[in-house]
């Protein structure tokens, strides 16, 4: 078998009726789309897989990487625990208008109804034009019936939580909580791998052809948790060259590293490693080979690779890991 490597991947590139151009302007993804919305990244859910883009095993999916080296790549634990599933899809988001109002459901009830993991979520924002927000939970207590006397009322939106957000502002999104991206919001979100999203209410806009998109307000009853704290603002302090931890959860572990000088790097998690570059330029070195990435692109470690260096004059880094 070929050794492993640091693996950029293709970016798997959707269109949205909410997307724009930030992904081809800010972030250098080659699309002419004016709806541009998610660059996926890192990708293994079904019909999206994502594919090399780099060296010696350019052109193979993800999901034969899987296949073919187990525990190398993802690591003895995940490897036991998710198998040749990888379990985190890896995106950019770029939002021109507002996204839905939408949920998630858990692990249970996603693999009840779906088959599916569940979809619980964190958003880094890369960059905010002014005035733009996020939606993140209610501005009052809430319960189920007065959640639905707003929704059937048509006053949903005077209960939700608008949050003004500038570049660096990092959100953990759990599974049960409203939300929604702004427009004007460039951002990395970290998720487990689903694509099962409950939308309850998308600002009675219509497509070119006049139709509204689906609702789920039905079956979305159940996923939702009023009962949560508002804790999903992460406040950090970030140190130069350090990692910063900006969440950790059961389903992965995020740090934010300013990169200003050469970085030394051992893996102990048993686990790949995942950077995003959120700003700057940056090389990392494996063995004497060296690996340039610029903001908007992301790497894959494997994790049989135990040790490797990133350098930078000045870059900031998301470092993913389970």
């Amino acid at each position: 078998m070929k050794t492993l490597y640091p693996f950029k991947f293709e970016p798997i590139l959707k269109d949205k009726i909410w997307g724009g151009q930030k992904l081809q302007q800010l972030l250098h993804k080659s699309t002419t789309s004016a709806e541009a919305g998610e660059s996926w990244e890192i990708s293994d859910v079904e019909g999206d897989t994502s594919v090399v883009a780099n060296g010696a095993l350019k052109g193979t999916s993800l999901k034969t990487l899987m296949d073919t080296y187990t525990s190398d790549l993802m690591g003895a634990k995940n490897f036991n625990q998710f198998g040749t599933k990888f379990p985190l899809l890896i995106k950019f988001i770029d939002a021109k208008q507002d996204l839905s109002v939408q949920l998630h459901p858990n692990d249970e009830l996603a693999k009840a109804r779906h088959n599916s993991f569940g979809k619980t979520e964190m958003w880094y924002v890369l960059q905010a034009d002014p005035d733009s927000n996020l939606i993140v939970g209610f501005n009052q207590d809430m319960t189920q019936e007065l959640y639905v006397k707003h929704l059937e009322d048509k006053t949903l939106q005077s209960i939700l939580n608008f949050d003004a957000v500038k570049a660096g502002d990092t959100y953990f999104i759990e599974v049960g909580r409203i939300h929604a991206i702004g427009a004007g919001v460039l951002l990395a979100e970290i998720q487990q791998t689903s694509d099962i999203t409950y939308r309850v209410y998308d600002w009675d806009r219509v497509d070119a052809e006049g139709n509204e998109r689906e609702l789920h307000n039905d079956i979305a009853l159940e996923a939702f948790d009023f009962d949560m704290p508002d804790n999903y603002r992460v406040q950090y302090t970030q140190d130069p060259n350090v990692p910063t931890e900006l969440v950790s959860c059961p389903y992965f572990t995020t740090n934010v590293i300013e990169v200003t000088e050469p970085i030394s790097k051992k893996n102990t998690h048993d686990s790949f490693m995942i950077y995003m570059c959120v700003e700057g330029t940056a090389s990392m070195e494996v063995d004497g080979t060296i690996t340039e990435f610029s903001m908007g692109e992301t790497i894959l470690i494997p994790a049989c690779i135990e040790t490797f260096s990133i350098s930078s004059n000045h870059a900031k880094l998301l470092e993913v890991y389970i």
